[in-house]
């Protein structure tokens, strides 16, 4: 066996991974959840809890996927000159009703994917489901039940309801999060500066939310 062998071998006897230190909540719903008392994210919302863990979700929502949808580097004026940091914006969803926007910075790069991993998990919220087109009527919730609008800056969102088998008619951006939280057919319609992609992704995450307001007969498609 050659020296260099020895040496790895003996490095990866005496090598020790850091072990996860135990969760420890520090609100209420984080010890209610730690207890079994909220056992479903359903309950979490239906008694109008707010998040402020991200260790809740982990637990409640075990399958949550992420996309970084846009990186960029952002710039700070110091006495010392320009500080530079990479900024991330992250979704996340189940693609079963459920999504998140978060954003991070950071000096390096994946340090700023993680802070807004963590922060989109924060801001997870539901969305409803349903099959509100005119020419389907499966009943099965595979889009909209009916028409959402959602704004950011000088970017609005439409998210109309489409049939069984439409697909996703969306920019890439816009229909990665809409993926994710677990609609498979709609139109979108987009107004505004959409080059501005944070303002775009956030104006389509807003309109996923409206799914929860007072609808009106306006927001019926038919």
């Amino acid at each position: 066996m050659a020296a260099w062998q020895r040496r790895d071998r003996r490095r990866q006897r005496f090598r020790t991974e850091p072990k996860a230190e135990p969760w420890t909540p520090r609100t209420s719903l984080g010890r209610l959840v730690q207890e079994g008392k909220v056992a479903s994210i359903e309950d979490v919302f239906a008694q109008g809890y707010r998040i402020a863990e991200p260790e809740i979700v982990d637990l409640l929502l075990p399958n949550l996927e992420r996309e970084v949808l846009n990186t960029g580097l952002v710039q700070k004026q110091t006495d010392a000159g320009e500080k530079s940091r990479f900024r991330a914006i992250v979704a996340t969803g189940d693609r079963n009703g459920y999504v998140g926007v978060g954003s991070g910075k950071a000096s390096q790069w994946r340090s700023a994917v993680e802070k807004a991993f963590l922060d989109a998990k924060l801001k997870v919220g539901p969305v409803r489901r349903g099959c509100g087109s005119w020419e389907c009527t499966c009943n099965e919730p595979h889009s909209l039940p009916f028409r959402v609008s959602g704004k950011c800056g000088s970017v609005s969102v439409d998210i109309i309801p489409g049939p069984r088998g439409l697909g996703i008619v969306a920019s890439d951006i816009a229909k990665t999060l809409i993926e994710l939280a677990g609609i498979r057919d709609c139109w979108t319609r987009t107004k505004g500066s959409t080059r501005t992609t944070a303002s775009l992704i956030y104006a389509t995450f807003d309109a996923l939310k409206n799914t929860y307001k007072v609808m009106t007969p306006r927001d019926w498609v038919g």
